[in-house]
């Protein structure tokens, strides 16, 4: 039974450092569900202070911050971190942001997240400022 115990003990310490690290299936869906929860909160503070709000998503610095409280979500390395973003935006440039109106509208744009051909889209609508997260799956 001890050398049993002794064998498993010894695979299990050459096998474990071999397995693939990084991030999961579940984290990685859990970092598109914080952005769109950050995004959410952007597009609500906006509706109710009625002002425009603008969320700040900056694919080079793999972060994702939040217009009001500050709030940010990083992205690890092993992430593929891609962002899809109108250039203007109420005839202004917009520089790597999504702006949310007071009317509940907003820029929109979208923001992808993939690793090993699994990955998340998270979707803002333009004309409705509604946020979805979208699974993407084979990529």
């Amino acid at each position: 039974m001890v050398c049993v115990l002794a064998i498993i003990a010894l695979l299990a310490a050459v096998l474990l450092p071999k397995l693939p690290s990084g991030t999961s299936r579940p984290r990685l869906e859990a970092y598109a569900l914080q952005t769109a929860s950050l995004l959410k909160a952007d597009r609500s503070v906006a509706i109710r202070r009625g002002v425009q709000v603008s969320t700040l998503v900056n694919a080079m610095s793999r972060v994702v911050r939040s217009g009001v409280t500050g709030r940010v979500v990083s992205i690890p390395d092993d992430v593929v971190f891609d962002a899809i973003l109108p250039a203007r935006c109420n005839q202004r440039p917009v520089f790597s942001t999504i702006s949310f109106f007071a009317s509940g509208m907003s820029c929109g744009g979208a923001i992808a997240l993939t690793r090993l051909g699994v990955g998340y889209e998270i979707r803002v609508n333009w004309l409705t400022g509604g946020i979805e997260v979208v699974p993407r799956n084979n990529l």
